[in-house]
């Protein structure tokens, strides 16, 4: 493991075209499992993977979805279909919360279509089946995933993409409660800090790189640069300023067209963004728009609330997790650990087996066990899915350490044996 080195993360804001996208998809998550507590429909039979693509004043929401009976209406025929006002409804207000309201692109103006279909029977069997012949509902596909945790932040992630969240998160806040100069600015932006880590410890920031829209045309550079530096050194807070640091502000110099008007956006293209900026593996599958029993999300979010608490406990100072599962099946076909030398007189086979006592992995254990068929996931769309505050909606369940005892007890008891 490196001692000295220099590490790069970026963030986009939510007004970034991937990031209104994502916004989008899991608005219409929250949509169905709100209409479906609404209703009195269980919401552990929830369905949807949902899929949003945005360009100039165009917006197409697509996927497989299992949906209440409130989200449906009779065709002509006097079949079930989906009804799309809810969906377009909740698309503009997310639209509009990010606050476009450009020619290129606005929230009323847009046109939107909505081409979600009923959920494919051959994987519908796959997850509900599986229950009947294990006890628990078989995961929504195959796949690997990873956690990780660090002691670098007081969140216990990566100071690089940390900081890089921060950054945006508070221009955004500012942009939005309409203020001077800092309401100027657009929704889209992208952020990016260099690191220099001294004996494996975050020392100083070595280059800030910050491209952000803005509304006045007759801004350049250096008038950007004077709005933002502010915020910027806010958000590091103590984290150091190199003497030297290198500042790359609208480098390209105007930034007046953006969001999905100046670029197209995909749900599901900012997936190093959304997790730890590169510092840890990515398994690969995106979260926004997946419901939980797609292990894409729901075992990302195990991974990382397991590797947060073993690094809580005072385990180890690091922690990478993978999880592996098949579609269909119900328990992770794996578990890795990697404490990478870190460990506090433990190995990695004694975190491998506490895991195992202290939490059940299945789709089912891990929905339960983090409380996640609630509308809670379009606020995960923008600044990351990991080093957020638990909400007391039960939003950021998986940043809780409240597994901190059961993980020290099952090491003990190992060690006893």
């Amino acid at each position: 493991m490196r001692a000295n080195y220099l590490f790069t993360s970026e963030s986009v804001a939510e007004g970034h075209p991937d990031k209104v996208c994502d916004r989008i998809s899991d608005e219409i998550v929250d949509l169905v499992y709100r209409e479906a507590a609404k209703t009195g429909v269980n919401p552990w039979g929830v369905r949807i993977a949902c899929e949003t693509l945005a360009t100039t004043n165009r917006v197409v929401i697509a996927g497989e979805v299992r949906l209440p009976p409130s989200l449906m209406k009779k065709d002509k025929d006097g079949n079930d279909v989906i009804n799309p006002s809810k969906f377009k409804a909740a698309a503009r207000r997310a639209i509009k919360d990010i606050g476009y309201e450009q020619d290129g692109f606005h929230w009323k103006k847009a046109r939107i279509d909505v081409l979600l279909h009923s959920q494919s029977a051959d994987i519908a069997q796959g997850v509900d089946n599986a229950s009947d012949q294990q006890g628990d509902e078989g995961a929504g596909d195959q796949g690997i995933m990873f956690g990780y945790a660090c002691r670098e932040t007081p969140d216990l992630m990566p100071a690089p993409i940390y900081y890089s969240h921060r950054i945006l998160q508070l221009l955004a806040t500012a942009r939005k409660k309409g203020d001077g100069d800092v309401a100027k600015l657009g929704p889209d932006a992208k952020s990016q800090v260099t690191v220099r880590y001294v004996d494996g410890k975050p020392a100083e920031v070595t280059s800030i790189v910050l491209s952000t829209q803005h509304l006045d045309d007759s801004w350049d550079s250096k008038k950007v640069r004077a709005v933002v530096e502010p915020y910027i050194r806010e958000a590091l807070g103590d984290l150091k300023i190199a003497h030297d640091c290198k500042w790359y502000i609208n480098p390209t110099g105007k930034f007046v067209i953006g969001g999905p008007d100046g670029d197209a956006g995909l749900t599901g293209r900012k997936i190093i963004v959304d997790t730890y900026g590169g510092a840890a593996p990515h398994g690969g599958g995106a979260f926004s728009g997946k419901d939980t029993t797609k292990v894409d999300r729901s075992a990302a979010y195990a991974a990382r609330y397991l590797a947060k608490n073993v690094v809580a406990a005072s385990l180890a100072d690091r922690c990478t997790i993978q999880l592996s599962y098949a579609i269909g099946v119900a328990q992770p076909l794996s578990i890795y650990v990697d404490l990478h030398g870190t460990g506090k007189g433990v190995s990695e086979d004694d975190v491998e087996a506490a895991i195992r006592k202290s939490m059940d992995l299945s789709p089912t254990g891990i929905r339960r066990h983090l409380d996640l068929n609630k509308p809670i996931y379009a606020k995960t769309s923008a600044y990351g899915h990991f080093g957020r505050k638990a909400g007391r909606d039960g939003s950021f369940s998986w940043e809780r350490t409240d597994l901190v005892k059961a993980l020290k007890e099952a090491v003990k008891v190992r060690e006893a044996a």
